[in-house]
C-alpha cells in the first residue's frame, strides 16, 4: 500500500484530498439539509397546534356565552310564568292584582340579584358622574352639595360594569 501511494502523483494526492473536503462539505451540506428540513416541519406543526387551539379557544368562547346567555334566561322563565298567570286570573280584585305584582316583582329581583346584578342610585346618595345621569338641578339648603334629592331611574351594575346609570335630581 505504502508503495501505492508513493507512485501517487503530487497532482493526483492534491485531487484525491480536494475530493476528500468537497465529499466532507457535501455531507456537512445534506446535513444542515436535514436539520432546516426538521425545523421547518416542527414549525409547520407548531402553527398548525396553534391554529388548531385558536380555534378550540374561539369555539369554547362561543358556548361559555350560549351557557351563560342560556343559564340566565332560563331563570326568568318563572317570573314569565307568573306574569302570564296573572294576566289569566279574571277574577281577582285590585289588591290582589297589587299583591301579585309586588310577589313577581320581589321575584324579578331576586332573579337579577342571583345573576349578580346590583341596584343603585338613592335619595341622598353622593352624585357620581359614573354612576349617575344628573337631568335636573335644584338649590336647597336642607341637601348637601352634590347630593341626589330625587330618584327617577334606579341605576343598575354588574361587577363593576355599569348596566345603565341611575337617573337623577341633583342639589346644590
Amino acid at each position: 500500500m505504502k508503495k501505492e501511494k508513493e507512485n501517487v502523483s503530487p497532482v493526483e494526492d492534491e485531487k484525491e484530498v480536494k475530493n476528500e473536503e468537497i465529499k466532507e462539505e457535501i455531507s456537512e451540506i445534506d446535513k444542515i439539509k436535514k436539520e432546516l428540513e426538521e425545523k421547518a416541519d416542527r414549525l409547520l406543526r407548531t402553527l398548525a397546534e396553534y391554529d388548531n387551539f385558536r380555534k378550540r379557544s374561539l369555539k369554547e368562547k362561543e358556548q361559555a356565552y350560549s351557557d351563560t346567555k342560556s343559564d340566565v334566561l332560563s331563570s326568568f322563565l318563572p317570573v314569565t310564568d307568573n306574569i302570564e298567570r296573572a294576566l289569566n286570573n279574571d277574577n281577582a280584585s285590585y289588591e290582589d292584582y297589587k299583591k301579585g305584582a309586588e310577589m313577581i316583582f320581589g321575584q324579578f329581583l331576586k332573579v337579577m340579584t342571583d345573576s349578580g346584578v346590583e341596584a343603585f342610585g338613592e335619595k341622598g346618595d353622593k352624585f357620581d358622574p359614573l354612576l349617575h345621569n344628573a337631568v335636573m338641578h335644584i338649590e336647597d339648603e336642607a341637601l348637601g352639595e352634590n347630593e341626589i334629592a330625587e330618584v327617577f331611574e334606579k341605576g343598575y351594575k354588574l361587577g363593576d360594569r355599569v348596566l345603565r346609570p341611575a337617573t337623577v335630581k341633583v342639589a346644590n
